[in-house]
């Protein structure tokens, strides 16, 4: 049997509406099922944008 490779980006404000904003991320994979497969074997990233916010206040202006 091979893998269901369906991919789709999660709405933040949507995961926040419906589990919470004190809803545990490391959980979240387990509360999760493939619309397309129905499989509840999951797989979440996080993939931030390519200039962290950290790095972005640090090339500000120096006091």
């Amino acid at each position: 049997m091979r893998d269901c490779q369906w991919k789709h980006r999660l709405d933040l404000v949507t995961l926040v509406a419906t589990r919470g904003r004190d809803f545990p991320l490391a959980m979240l994979s387990q509360r999760m099922r493939c619309p397309v497969c129905g499989s509840r074997r999951v797989a979440i990233a996080y993939l931030p944008k390519s200039a962290p916010r950290a790095m972005t206040m640090e090339r500000g202006p120096k006091w």
